[in-house]
């Protein structure tokens, strides 16, 4: 039985979780740079919390279009949600302050949200790519 693409986004939704670890592809000049970080996904927004003088705030001024990877992982196969988008750094305060409250580790890391250290990266999601678990062929849509 064929989803529809509106069932598929509703599954790609449930499966991301408030905070999670997901392998975030930059670029750096012609070279990808893959690494694990946090993903925030709040109020449908993507959220990524670094240091202002991290690699990938560098490499994202520099170039905004990001990709991240969930890894999925059932008794019956593995799969994977991979997400292009636009990412821009938020210097807004009142959105770094909301954000941040938000943020279970920020005070790890940061004295708060108004650390000048603390860098808030918003990733606009553009294409879902998604792999259930079990099956063999990606569902791609645009968001």
């Amino acid at each position: 039985m064929s989803r529809s693409i509106e069932e598929v986004q509703q599954e790609v939704w449930s499966l991301l979780k408030d905070a999670q670890c997901v392998y975030l592809a930059t670029a750096e000049a012609d070279q990808p740079r893959v690494r694990p970080v946090t993903l925030l996904d709040l109020d449908e927004k993507f959220w990524i919390a670094t240091s202002q003088r991290s690699a990938k705030a560098r490499q994202i001024r520099r170039n905004p279009n990001v990709e991240f990877c969930v890894p999925l992982q059932e008794e019956c196969g593995t799969g994977y949600i991979r997400i292009a988008g636009v990412a821009s750094i938020i210097t807004d305060p009142e959105t770094r302050t909301e954000i941040g409250r938000r943020i279970p580790f920020l005070t790890e890391y940061w004295t708060g949200a108004n650390d000048p250290d603390f860098c808030l990266i918003r990733v606009t999601r553009v294409e879902v790519e998604y792999l259930k678990p079990g099956e063999t062929d990606a569902t791609t849509f645009m968001v």
